[in-house]
């Protein structure tokens, strides 16, 4: 047993089975994926390889379960959430191990996300009850036209592994809340936390066949997933290549979409900004996960005249950052998730020097272990280097110059993606400007952290569509039905 699992308090957390129609499930017990630590490379644990079989047996329970749940009131529904809610706050020193042991963020980031995936839960119990529909004035004195919301019926989500309770939660609590049921396939290198929080919602009472959690290749399982007929709703997030093929996949049946995609994200510092306050963002925004985040900046565009002031203030901090492993005591960087990642980001940093970028600190690995990469601050990038381009998913923050306003929104723009982006000044005329000329779902305005469960996340062109969290995000799981009543006439 890995060392650091003897940690936990509850070890029924530690889950090596599936989740399917209410029974723990291994399969046919032949077949198991190595879940293992990015820190040390040893295993943690082991969960199956499952595939279609066992997805299509996950769709049947949940079109059964799906329809008794749908009935149940939304105040019923709620008072499950709000107890799956406070057994997630109670082990939250657990969830969060077992999230930095697969995951490899340090401690605090990790029980910071535990908190962040309990507030959706926490939100949307208290929001499901408040689904409402409208009453439409008519012209025709004898007939009433109202329109009401449906839950959409079987859900399935497929989640990352740069935060696997926060995004599963995030899915996972409005599906809930309108009553529908909903099948969770986590990404390979992370899902003890996504069989955690399905064995809490179990004990919360959440019916069998409600929640159900399938391991196994992506590949297999999202074919059964998409194809079905049964399933009329996929939410996915992770990169903009898989989620084509996703859309494409489920454009047969018409299914509803939750697509949040890739990102280059731009931070704008204009000359009038608090720096301060611009590197504080830059830190959180950039660094936070190892810069593994799909709302990470990814361009840091800074006005000339305070460029190379920024760029030095900004390599100093960064340079100072600790790097290790996540149960450390005062790491502020883990490691990437594997050595894909690792070597991809190193690419990214060799390309950007070769096409003239200099290197003010970091640009190699990190000793701390083979996955770790150092902090790096990288001056005059080119625009026609692909980290300009691509999304970079690693702790590498490229700084670009910039004269005006007009410019600087044309560089945020030259891009096809659209998720967030951030901009820094003390006027707020410009920060409105900016705002609204940028082509981003969500925007910081001298803020580095903006996601939270109250607020709509997702974004535009090549980023996807849908809205998670806030009210909008329970919209995504509801369908409208329009009520035409007539022949009501009246005797007064």
């Amino acid at each position: 047993m890995n060392s650091d699992v003897r940690q936990l308090t509850n070890h029924e957390l530690l889950r090596s089975a599936c989740l399917i129609g209410g029974e723990w499930v291994v399969g046919r017990g032949e077949d198991w994926i190595e879940v293992l630590n990015p820190s040390t490379g040893g295993t943690i644990t082991t969960v199956p390889r499952l595939g279609a079989l066992e997805a299509e047996q996950a769709i049947e329970h949940a079109v059964t379960a799906g329809k008794k749940w749908s009935r149940v009131p939304a105040t019923e529904r709620s008072a499950l959430l709000r107890r799956w809610f406070e057994l997630v706050r109670a082990h939250e020193e657990d969830l969060a191990i077992l999230l930095t042991l697969e995951q490899g963020k340090p401690l605090a980031e990790a029980r910071a996300e535990i908190r962040y995936a309990a507030s959706y839960i926490e939100w949307f119990a208290e929001e499901g009850p408040r689904c409402y529909g409208d009453v439409i004035p008519s012209a025709d004195p004898h007939t009433r036209q109202i329109v009401i919301r449906q839950p959409v019926g079987v859900c399935a989500a497929i989640t990352p592994w740069n935060f696997p309770s926060g995004m599963v939660t995030r899915k996972v609590a409005p599906a809930l809340a309108a009553g529908c049921s909903i099948i969770v396939k986590p990404a390979e290198q992370t899902p003890l936390s996504a069989l955690a929080l399905a064995f809490l919602a179990e004990r919360a009472g959440i019916p069998a066949g409600v929640l159900q959690v399938i391991t196994g290749p992506s590949r297999a399982i999202g074919a059964v997933l998409t194809s079905s007929q049964d399933v009329r709703k996929l939410s996915f997030t992770g990169s903009t290549e898989v989620g084509r093929l996703l859309a494409a996949q489920c454009a047969p049946s018409l299914k509803k979409l939750s697509l949040e995609l890739g990102g280059n994200a731009p931070f704008i510092v204009f000359k009038d900004a608090d720096l301060e306050r611009a590197l504080d963002g830059v830190m959180q925004s950039k660094f936070r996960n190892a810069g593994q985040t799909c709302v990470c900046t990814n361009r840091i565009l800074v006005q000339r005249e305070i460029h190379d002031e920024f760029a030095s203030l900004l390599a100093a901090r960064v340079q100072d950052l600790r790097v290790g492993d996540g149960f450390s005591d005062g790491v502020e960087q883990g490691p990437l998730i594997d050595k894909a990642a690792h070597d991809r980001v190193q690419s990214l940093v060799d390309d950007a020097v070769a096409h003239g970028a200099s290197v003010l600190c970091g640009g190699e690995p990190h000793s701390a272990s083979p996955l770790c990469y150092s902090p790096t601050v990288l001056a005059q990038v080119s625009s026609g280097a692909r980290i300009a381009r691509d999304e970079i998913f690693g702790p590498v923050a490229a700084l670009y110059a910039f004269s005006d306003e007009r410019e600087a929104i044309e560089l945020a723009n030259s891009t096809e993606y659209g998720l967030a982006g951030y901009v820094y000044t003390r006027s707020l005329a410009r920060a409105w400007r900016v705002s609204e000329a940028l082509e981003c779902g969500m925007i910081g305005i001298n803020a580095g952290l903006i996601s939270s469960a109250s607020v709509p996340f997702g974004g535009i062109k090549q980023s996807g569509y849908g809205r998670e969290g806030s009210r909008y995000g329970l919209d995504d799981y509801t369908e409208l039905k329009y009520l035409c009543m007539s022949a009501l006439d009246s005797e007064l």
